[in-house]
């Protein structure tokens, strides 16, 4: 099938994707992300499908700028099932994003992705993002 938007019965498939970028646990609570997701205007959740199962996720923001003409637009997460790298799908879903960040008016997409994914690294790199050296943090207290 390709690509397409989420929507809320992919939660199961979406978690164990989660779960591969070491983000275990998610299947407590990504229902209702998704769900979310699914409600912004200024987010999107996509998903590529092949034979009836998510093999692959992005999800991105598109964030209005005040002091730059054009926009910005933020990859969150991005994974392709690691049975199925290497086949050109990570290159399908960024090169749709992209499209979209374009009719969206961005002037930039950007994305964090911590040191220690090399693979990943290389990844953005072919595909024309460059390095940008500084990234901050806050981590805030979580309410239960």
């Amino acid at each position: 099938m390709g690509i397409r938007k989420a929507d809320v019965e992919d939660w199961k498939q979406i978690s164990l994707l989660l779960n591969q970028l070491d983000y275990p646990d998610t299947e407590h609570f990504i229902k209702e992300k998704v769900e979310t997701f699914l409600t912004e205007t200024n987010e999107e959740l996509l998903v590529f499908e092949e034979g009836k199962k998510v093999i692959a996720l992005i999800s991105i923001h598109f964030i209005p700028q005040l002091a730059i003409k054009g926009d910005f637009a933020r990859i969150s997460y991005f994974a392709v099932d690691t049975n199925i790298r290497g086949k050109g799908i990570g290159h399908k879903i960024e090169e749709y994003c992209t499209d979209l960040a374009i009719k969206r008016n961005c002037e930039r997409i950007e994305v964090h992705c911590h040191s220690r994914r090399t693979d990943a690294h290389r990844f953005y790199m072919r595909q024309g993002f460059t390095e940008s050296p500084k990234y901050f943090i806050k981590i805030l207290p979580q309410s239960d």
